[in-house]
């Protein structure tokens, strides 16, 4: 995709808070060269509405919504959109989430926290193909990669696969493996077989357990 030459950048939304959709989109339309068009409640509403406009330049998702994370979402929206320019908001200061992003295909990381001073230039920068890490991570994140990458190490690992990830998110959102089944398109029974293999990957018992674990990593709120 090329940079937008004429009006306004087009840019989607997506963030589970109400109040934060408007306080962002306050932030952004305020700019002459940005406008948001579209706005969705989770990531699966966000994959919907950018099948649905074929004029976005820029997806603005948060990490930790319901039904599907921003991660989850940046993955798909990088296979059915691949020159939708992406950016993660979150609450969540973690290297962890930041090399995930990148993985997903995202080009830059913005702190809720510091939205208000940092979103705009990330937007514009992520529409000029360039990166964007929020200020106070750079250093931190660079010395890192750089004491894995001379260790021979490789980035960090994920604990389980995406459609494993997928199926937590779901039992932590309290879904029963039939709903969960219907939402991924897969049988009970593989519901199941995931569900026993998330278990024993992680170390966890039971559900709750599992619902503990998926707050501490950011795939559902407390």
């Amino acid at each position: 995709m090329t940079e937008r030459t004429e009006g306004p950048a087009r840019i989607l939304l997506a963030d589970d808070h109400t109040l934060v959709r408007r306080g962002v989109r306050l932030i952004l339309d305020s700019e002459p060269d940005l406008a948001v068009v579209a706005e969705a409640e989770d990531g699966s509403e966000a994959v919907t509405r950018a099948r649905q406009d074929l004029d976005l330049d820029l997806a603005v998702l948060d990490i930790a919504m319901p039904r599907q994370t921003g991660l989850q979402a940046a993955r798909a929206l990088a296979r059915v959109r691949p020159g939708l320019r992406i950016l993660m908001l979150t609450m969540y200061d973690n290297e962890q989430y930041f090399f995930e992003a990148l993985r997903a295909g995202a080009s830059g990381y913005v702190l809720k926290s510091a939205a208000d001073r940092d979103l705009v230039e990330a937007c514009r920068a992520a529409l000029r193909d360039e990166p964007f890490i929020y200020p106070g991570a750079e250093t931190a994140l660079i010395r890192s990669y750089l004491e894995r990458a001379r260790a021979g190490a490789s980035l960090p690992d994920r604990p389980v696969t995406q459609r494993e990830e997928e199926v937590l998110k779901l039992v932590a959102e309290g879904h029963t493996s039939k709903e969960i089944a219907d939402l991924l398109v897969i049988s009970a029974k593989t519901v199941e077989r995931h569900r026993a293999n998330i278990l024993q990957k992680l170390g966890l018992r039971d559900r709750l357990e599992l619902t503990r674990y998926a707050i501490r990593v950011g795939l559902i709120e407390p």
